[in-house]
């Protein structure tokens, strides 16, 4: 079987493993920065099985991680508060 590959590049990245406690929720975090983002970040919810490219302009969209990640209003601000300091 002939592949056509479109990249395949090996990159050195910076991964932070996370875990923190909010009112209501653990939140388990791998975040991976790498130049192929432009200046955003790879945040893994590692309980959820969900992912998203996010930078600062993504967590003021209304919703976003909500959808996301599949997570409630009140998760989703605990988490938005943590990746603005992050990302802020």
């Amino acid at each position: 079987m002939e592949r056509f590959f479109l990249y395949d590049d090996v990159e050195d990245t910076k991964t932070r493993f996370v875990s923190f406690t909010g009112e209501s929720q653990r939140y388990d975090l791998a975040i991976l920065q790498s130049s192929r983002f432009f200046g955003k970040v790879l945040v893994m919810d590692i309980q959820y099985n969900r992912f998203a490219i996010l930078g600062s302009d993504d967590l003021e969209e209304e919703g976003y991680l909500e959808h996301v990640y599949n997570r409630n209003k009140e998760e989703a601000a605990e988490l938005r508060d943590y990746l603005q300091e992050l990302l802020g």
